[in-house]
Protein backbone atom coordinates (compact mmCIF):
# COMPACT_ATOMS: atom_id res chain seq x y z
CA UNK A 1 0.00 0.00 0.00
CA UNK A 2 0.84 3.68 -0.69
CA UNK A 3 0.57 5.68 2.38
CA UNK A 4 0.56 9.49 2.82
CA UNK A 5 1.56 9.67 6.63
CA UNK A 6 0.46 13.26 6.78
CA UNK A 7 -2.35 15.61 5.50
CA UNK A 8 -4.96 17.42 7.33
CA UNK A 9 -8.73 18.36 7.37
CA UNK A 10 -11.05 21.22 8.47
CA UNK A 11 -13.82 23.17 8.30
CA UNK A 12 -12.45 26.54 7.43
CA UNK A 13 -13.34 29.21 10.47
CA UNK A 14 -11.51 32.50 10.80
CA UNK A 15 -10.86 32.52 14.05
CA UNK A 16 -9.78 29.32 14.83
CA UNK A 17 -7.57 29.11 12.25
CA UNK A 18 -5.86 32.72 11.83
CA UNK A 19 -2.85 31.26 11.12
CA UNK A 20 -4.12 30.85 7.76
CA UNK A 21 -4.03 35.17 6.71
CA UNK A 22 -5.08 36.99 3.55
CA UNK A 23 -1.74 35.60 1.58
CA UNK A 24 -3.28 32.06 1.87
CA UNK A 25 -6.01 32.79 -0.12
CA UNK A 26 -6.20 28.99 -1.94
CA UNK A 27 -6.22 27.29 1.35
CA UNK A 28 -9.12 29.63 3.17
CA UNK A 29 -11.54 27.11 2.39
CA UNK A 30 -12.55 23.52 4.06
CA UNK A 31 -11.19 20.39 3.18
CA UNK A 32 -12.78 17.80 4.04
CA UNK A 33 -12.11 13.65 3.08
CA UNK A 34 -14.31 13.87 -0.11
CA UNK A 35 -11.68 16.86 -1.37
CA UNK A 36 -9.10 14.76 -0.68
CA UNK A 37 -10.19 11.14 -2.20
CA UNK A 38 -10.10 11.95 -5.83
CA UNK A 39 -6.38 13.13 -5.41
CA UNK A 40 -5.59 9.87 -3.75
CA UNK A 41 -6.89 7.58 -6.14
CA UNK A 42 -5.35 10.27 -9.26
CA UNK A 43 -2.09 9.53 -7.92
CA UNK A 44 -2.89 5.72 -6.26
CA UNK A 45 -2.12 6.29 -3.01
CA UNK A 46 -4.30 3.70 -0.69
CA UNK A 47 -4.57 5.92 2.02
CA UNK A 48 -3.65 8.41 4.73
CA UNK A 49 -3.06 9.48 7.93
CA UNK A 50 -5.06 12.80 9.50
CA UNK A 51 -2.95 14.96 11.18
CA UNK A 52 -4.31 17.74 13.87
CA UNK A 53 -3.89 21.50 13.05
CA UNK A 54 -5.78 22.60 15.63
CA UNK A 55 -5.05 22.45 19.57
CA UNK A 56 -8.03 21.23 21.13
CA UNK A 57 -10.09 18.15 21.66
CA UNK A 58 -12.80 18.80 19.19
CA UNK A 59 -10.45 18.15 16.61
CA UNK A 60 -9.48 15.06 17.31
CA UNK A 61 -13.22 14.21 17.66
CA UNK A 62 -13.77 15.59 14.16
CA UNK A 63 -10.77 13.50 12.74
CA UNK A 64 -11.96 10.80 14.34
CA UNK A 65 -15.49 10.56 12.91
CA UNK A 66 -14.20 11.52 9.23
CA UNK A 67 -11.59 8.59 10.11
CA UNK A 68 -14.60 6.12 11.03
CA UNK A 69 -16.58 7.25 8.27
CA UNK A 70 -13.69 7.17 5.41
CA UNK A 71 -12.06 4.36 5.51
CA UNK A 72 -8.82 5.44 3.67
CA UNK A 73 -8.03 7.45 6.36
CA UNK A 74 -6.03 5.03 8.29
CA UNK A 75 -5.07 6.68 11.53
CA UNK A 76 -5.37 9.84 13.12
CA UNK A 77 -2.65 11.87 15.05
CA UNK A 78 -4.98 13.95 17.31
CA UNK A 79 -4.15 16.57 20.26
CA UNK A 80 -4.66 16.14 23.26
CA UNK A 81 -3.33 18.10 26.30
CA UNK A 82 0.02 16.63 27.08
CA UNK A 83 0.88 19.30 30.02
CA UNK A 84 -2.96 18.62 31.95
CA UNK A 85 -2.79 16.63 35.05
CA UNK A 86 -5.46 14.21 33.75
CA UNK A 87 -3.26 13.28 30.55
CA UNK A 88 -3.09 10.02 30.77
CA UNK A 89 -7.02 9.67 32.05
CA UNK A 90 -7.35 11.18 28.37
CA UNK A 91 -5.26 8.55 26.69
CA UNK A 92 -6.66 5.99 27.94
CA UNK A 93 -10.48 7.33 27.10
CA UNK A 94 -8.56 8.17 23.05
CA UNK A 95 -7.00 4.79 22.59
CA UNK A 96 -10.29 2.77 22.95
CA UNK A 97 -10.99 4.20 19.31
CA UNK A 98 -8.38 1.56 17.22
CA UNK A 99 -8.09 4.95 14.34
CA UNK A 100 -5.92 6.74 17.14
CA UNK A 101 -2.70 6.11 16.43
CA UNK A 102 -0.47 9.20 18.13
CA UNK A 103 -0.44 13.04 19.53
CA UNK A 104 1.03 16.16 18.29
CA UNK A 105 1.46 19.74 19.56
CA UNK A 106 2.35 22.69 17.84
CA UNK A 107 5.54 23.05 19.57
CA UNK A 108 7.18 25.60 16.56
CA UNK A 109 4.48 28.13 18.22
CA UNK A 110 6.13 27.66 21.58
CA UNK A 111 9.63 28.52 22.95
CA UNK A 112 12.59 26.74 22.16
CA UNK A 113 12.50 24.77 24.96
CA UNK A 114 9.15 24.23 25.67
CA UNK A 115 10.19 20.42 25.12
CA UNK A 116 12.12 20.56 27.98
CA UNK A 117 9.19 21.46 30.70
CA UNK A 118 8.23 19.05 32.91
CA UNK A 119 4.59 18.92 32.94
CA UNK A 120 5.24 18.35 28.84
CA UNK A 121 7.83 15.74 29.08
CA UNK A 122 4.94 13.76 32.22
CA UNK A 123 2.52 13.86 29.00
CA UNK A 124 5.07 12.20 26.64
CA UNK A 125 6.04 9.64 29.16
CA UNK A 126 2.27 8.55 29.18
CA UNK A 127 2.52 7.61 25.52
CA UNK A 128 4.52 4.17 25.38
CA UNK A 129 1.79 2.34 27.58
CA UNK A 130 -0.93 3.13 25.30
CA UNK A 131 1.52 2.35 21.93
CA UNK A 132 0.94 6.13 20.64
CA UNK A 133 3.34 8.10 18.45
CA UNK A 134 4.35 11.39 19.20
CA UNK A 135 4.91 14.03 15.92
CA UNK A 136 7.51 16.34 16.72
CA UNK A 137 6.59 19.94 14.75
CA UNK A 138 9.43 22.13 15.08
CA UNK A 139 11.35 25.07 13.78
CA UNK A 140 15.22 24.08 13.39
CA UNK A 141 16.21 26.25 16.85
CA UNK A 142 14.09 23.48 18.46
CA UNK A 143 16.17 20.51 17.19
CA UNK A 144 18.20 20.37 19.92
CA UNK A 145 15.45 19.99 22.41
CA UNK A 146 14.11 17.38 20.40
CA UNK A 147 17.43 16.04 20.72
CA UNK A 148 17.20 15.92 24.63
CA UNK A 149 13.64 14.76 24.34
CA UNK A 150 14.09 11.37 22.35
CA UNK A 151 17.42 10.81 24.06
CA UNK A 152 15.47 10.73 27.30
CA UNK A 153 12.43 8.60 26.22
CA UNK A 154 14.23 5.99 24.20
CA UNK A 155 10.82 3.44 23.66
CA UNK A 156 8.79 5.96 22.80
CA UNK A 157 8.22 6.36 18.97
CA UNK A 158 8.62 9.65 17.87
CA UNK A 159 8.38 11.43 14.38
CA UNK A 160 10.13 14.53 13.34
CA UNK A 161 7.33 16.15 10.62
CA UNK A 162 8.30 18.22 7.83
CA UNK A 163 12.58 17.54 8.03
CA UNK A 164 12.58 19.90 11.01
CA UNK A 165 11.19 22.74 8.06
CA UNK A 166 14.50 23.62 7.07
CA UNK A 167 15.98 26.83 5.88
CA UNK A 168 15.15 26.15 2.00
CA UNK A 169 14.47 28.86 0.68
CA UNK A 170 17.62 31.42 1.99
CA UNK A 171 19.75 27.35 1.00
CA UNK A 172 20.86 27.80 4.68
CA UNK A 173 21.55 23.97 5.66
CA UNK A 174 24.58 23.63 8.13
CA UNK A 175 23.89 24.54 11.67
CA UNK A 176 20.13 22.49 10.44
CA UNK A 177 22.16 19.50 8.86
CA UNK A 178 24.59 18.96 11.84
CA UNK A 179 21.43 18.89 14.22
CA UNK A 180 19.47 16.42 12.09
CA UNK A 181 22.54 14.17 12.06
CA UNK A 182 22.51 14.25 15.68
CA UNK A 183 19.23 13.67 16.53
CA UNK A 184 18.65 10.63 13.59
CA UNK A 185 21.99 8.78 15.87
CA UNK A 186 18.28 8.07 18.28
CA UNK A 187 17.24 4.84 16.73
CA UNK A 188 13.77 5.93 17.86
CA UNK A 189 12.89 8.90 16.15
CA UNK A 190 12.03 8.34 12.28
CA UNK A 191 11.61 11.37 9.94
CA UNK A 192 8.70 12.88 7.47
CA UNK A 193 9.62 13.89 3.75
CA UNK A 194 7.06 16.14 3.96
CA UNK A 195 5.76 19.86 3.75
CA UNK A 196 9.19 21.01 2.17
CA UNK A 197 7.87 23.13 -0.78
CA UNK A 198 6.31 25.47 1.17
CA UNK A 199 9.68 26.24 2.99
CA UNK A 200 11.07 26.84 -0.33
CA UNK A 201 10.03 29.66 -2.40
CA UNK A 202 6.38 29.44 -3.36
CA UNK A 203 5.99 30.25 -6.29
CA UNK A 204 9.85 29.85 -7.62
CA UNK A 205 11.15 26.71 -6.39
CA UNK A 206 12.87 24.26 -8.17
CA UNK A 207 13.20 20.34 -7.96
CA UNK A 208 17.23 21.03 -7.29
CA UNK A 209 16.16 23.03 -4.32
CA UNK A 210 15.32 20.41 -1.89
CA UNK A 211 18.30 17.80 -2.97
CA UNK A 212 20.71 18.80 -0.42
CA UNK A 213 18.14 18.48 2.28
CA UNK A 214 17.03 15.35 1.25
CA UNK A 215 20.58 14.18 1.09
CA UNK A 216 20.97 14.74 4.65
CA UNK A 217 17.77 12.57 5.73
CA UNK A 218 18.32 10.07 3.79
CA UNK A 219 22.10 9.67 4.70
CA UNK A 220 21.19 10.30 8.27
CA UNK A 221 17.55 8.44 8.77
CA UNK A 222 18.39 5.31 6.19
CA UNK A 223 15.61 3.87 4.46
CA UNK A 224 13.67 2.52 7.55
CA UNK A 225 12.96 5.43 9.14
CA UNK A 226 11.54 7.36 6.68
CA UNK A 227 8.20 8.41 5.60
CA UNK A 228 6.61 10.33 2.53
CA UNK A 229 3.70 12.43 3.70
CA UNK A 230 2.30 15.64 1.30
CA UNK A 231 1.22 18.29 3.85
CA UNK A 232 -2.09 18.43 1.77
CA UNK A 233 -4.03 21.12 1.99
CA UNK A 234 -1.21 23.23 2.98
CA UNK A 235 1.14 22.27 0.15
CA UNK A 236 -1.30 23.91 -1.94
CA UNK A 237 0.56 27.16 -1.46
CA UNK A 238 3.19 26.25 -3.27
CA UNK A 239 2.41 23.31 -5.03
CA UNK A 240 -0.23 20.90 -6.45
CA UNK A 241 -0.69 17.67 -4.76
CA UNK A 242 1.39 15.68 -7.59
CA UNK A 243 4.09 18.26 -7.66
CA UNK A 244 5.11 17.70 -4.45
CA UNK A 245 4.87 13.63 -4.33
CA UNK A 246 6.91 13.84 -7.28
CA UNK A 247 10.00 15.96 -5.80
CA UNK A 248 9.91 12.64 -3.30
CA UNK A 249 9.18 9.86 -6.33
CA UNK A 250 12.37 11.71 -8.35
CA UNK A 251 14.50 11.32 -5.58
CA UNK A 252 14.17 7.57 -5.07
CA UNK A 253 13.50 6.84 -8.69
CA UNK A 254 17.19 5.03 -8.11
CA UNK A 255 16.13 3.26 -5.61
CA UNK A 256 15.08 -0.77 -5.39
CA UNK A 257 11.03 -1.34 -5.22
CA UNK A 258 11.22 -2.63 -1.65
CA UNK A 259 13.07 0.65 -0.94
CA UNK A 260 10.45 2.74 -2.61
CA UNK A 261 8.00 0.26 -0.63
CA UNK A 262 9.17 1.07 2.83
CA UNK A 263 9.15 4.97 2.44
CA UNK A 264 5.97 5.33 0.14
CA UNK A 265 3.97 3.19 2.65
CA UNK A 266 5.17 0.60 4.51
CA UNK A 267 7.27 2.83 7.30
CA UNK A 268 4.41 4.25 7.87
CA UNK A 269 2.16 1.24 8.14
CA UNK A 270 4.44 -0.18 10.79
CA UNK A 271 5.17 3.17 12.53
CA UNK A 272 1.41 4.28 13.01
CA UNK A 273 -0.06 0.74 13.42
CA UNK A 274 -2.28 0.73 10.75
Amino acid sequence: MKIDAHQHFWKFNPVRDAWIDDSMQIIRKDFLPQDLKPILNDNNVDGCVAVQADQSEIETEFLLENAKQNPFIKGVVGWIDLKAKNVEDRLAHYSNNSLFKGVRHIVQAEANDFMLGKDFQNGISKLEQFNLTYDILIFPPQIESAIALVNKFPNQKFVIDHIAKPYIKSGRIDEWKANMIELAKTQNVLCKVSGMVTEANLKHWKTSDFTPYLDVVFNAFGIDRILYGSDWPVCLLAAKYEQQLQLVQEYIEDFSENDKTKILGSNAIKFYNL
